[in-house]
């Protein structure tokens, strides 16, 4: 007779959050706990000389939230935390707020990588070391791909010095979140499936 706790199985198509009892208060729950989250995670910011743009843990948490939570959540939780913040509420990177700085492109990136990463894990991408890599490689470039030609307009610079300062020096940090998250979100689902 075996005393092992059944495995948690979970449905297709299921993300992380969806091993919780399902109701409207986990969803409200979640969402407010996302854009925390990114809040939280914003305020680890190192400047980088010369450029606008600091290193922070908000793309890390951004991906995470996205993924964890599916793309219909994570898309709510960052458009909690990007509207909020642009409303005046100092949970940006370094406790800044507001839609008219330069960086404001790479909360709106984050905003639409949440839902894809989101949407690829209910596709099961973040289940594997492989997989999770690439969703997270994908989610980094969709940040990238709004957030540089937003700081080249907002900060009057040319395309090849946007990519200078908002692209270049933020690729060694990226693969260290990468990393992180490549051993964090399959081992999440290990850990479900043995409780």
């Amino acid at each position: 007779m075996s005393t092992a706790a059944p495995a948690v199985t979970a449905a297709p198509g299921a993300v992380l959050a969806d091993l919780l009892p399902a109701s409207r208060l986990r969803d409200a729950t979640l969402i407010l706990g996302g854009a925390a989250l990114t809040g939280l995670a914003a305020q680890l910011s190192l400047p980088v000389p010369g450029s606008p743009v600091p290193v922070t843990g908000q793309t890390f948490a951004a991906l995470l939230v996205g993924t964890a939570l599916g793309a219909r959540r994570g898309f709510a939780s960052l458009g909690l935390y990007a509207a909020a913040g642009a409303a005046g509420l100092p949970w940006f990177a370094g406790g800044t707020s507001g839609w008219s700085m330069p960086t404001f492109g790479y909360i709106l990136g984050m905003l639409l990588a949440s839902a894809v990463v989101g949407a690829l894990a209910r596709r099961g991408a973040d289940r594997t070391i492989l997989r999770t890599a690439g969703v997270m490689v994908l989610g980094s470039l969709i940040i990238y791909v709004v957030g540089v030609p937003y700081l080249a307009h907002a900060a009057h610079l040319s395309a090849s010095q946007a990519v200078s300062l908002g692209l270049r020096p933020y690729l060694p940090g990226d693969a260290l979140k990468a990393a992180l998250a490549m051993a964090a979100l399959p081992t999440a689902w290990k850990l479900a499936g043995r409780r």
